[in-house]
């Protein structure tokens, strides 16, 4: 879904311009926090689920995670702006984990299931039946069917069914995960084992439900810039080409240091850094004979 406008991509932009606003100009910051919700979704109908209840409790842990909170425990009355007074210091590092499942936006998709789709036929050779190894695909009906206590996933139905009627039902945050560290929890929900996650994001992008976020020091930067802290943007080499070619650099940095950063340095600076010291090392041991190799 990279490259595409979608629904969960303008939530996350609203919540993050919501909570911006707050820190840059609120006087009553935890009033304002908890009606972030009610800003979003107006009204008394919901906007993309079947509750506007839901919608907006979502969106309530959207805004603490955006303001490097952790979510609110699902047996406990806890108000969105618990543990903000803690966190409204300049250098507050983050609740870990950075990557987290919201348990309310949470789909609960099933993960490597075999099902038959309507595109089934019902046709005489049935070659599904013929070549599952367990014997849990049936006819029912004029149809195939697959006995999912029987089904070992092997994926033989689906490779030999004529008309692709037979689909594998996949979990798309798991699938987009490298590294196998999203499961299930009791309840068939995602969850993170934040022991093996390596924070790549893959999951978040690829969730079509907006249902696991990173969580954000957005709040206290901008805090911290408000009460005159030392702020520098570290900018990524990639920004030349972000914003189309009226954006060039002086202008993006002269933009930055508007919004109120003290200072502008590219990301890429940390390497040129580090290719001069190596380059001494090198010229220095390496080149002399002190050492065989950089």
């Amino acid at each position: 879904m990279r490259g595409i406008e979608t629904p969960i991509k303008t939530l996350r932009q609203k919540v993050f311009t919501e909570v911006a606003k707050v820190a840059f100009d609120s006087q009553n910051i935890n009033d304002d926090i908890e009606a972030i919700p009610y800003k979003i979704t107006p009204g008394d109908a919901p906007l993309y689920r079947e509750s506007i209840y839901r919608e907006r409790a979502i969106c309530s842990e959207r805004v603490r995670l955006a303001m490097g909170l952790s979510l609110r425990p699902d047996d406990e009355p806890v108000h969105v702006t618990s543990g903000l007074d803690e966190s409204n210091v300049a250098e507050k590092y983050y609740e870990p984990p950075l990557m987290q499942v919201i348990p309310s936006a949470c789909d609960m998709c099933e993960d490597n299931v075999y099902e038959v789709s309507n595109q089934c036929r019902g046709c005489v050779a049935h070659p599904c039946v013929e070549v599952c190894p367990k014997g849990a695909i049936s006819i029912v009906d004029g149809k195939s069917h697959i006995d999912k206590d029987k089904c070992t996933k092997c994926g033989k139905c689906k490779a030999i069914c004529p008309y692709d009627a037979i689909a594998k039902k996949v979990r798309p945050c798991a699938a987009a995960c490298g590294v196998k560290a999203i499961s299930s929890d009791e309840r068939g929900r995602a969850r993170i084992d934040d022991q093996k996650c390596v924070k790549c994001g893959q999951c978040m992008a690829a969730c079509p439900f907006g249902a696991i976020a990173d969580k954000s020091q957005i709040f206290q930067l901008i805090r911290c810039m408000k009460q005159g802290g030392n702020v520098i943007a570290e900018v990524a080499p990639a920004f030349v080409g972000q914003f189309g070619p009226d954006a060039t650099p002086s202008r993006v940095k002269a933009a930055l240091l508007e919004l109120g950063f003290s200072d502008v340095v590219e990301t890429a600076l940390g390497a040129d850094i580090g290719a001069v010291a190596e380059a001494h090392h090198y010229a220095n041991h390496v080149a002399t004979g002190e050492l065989p190799f950089l």
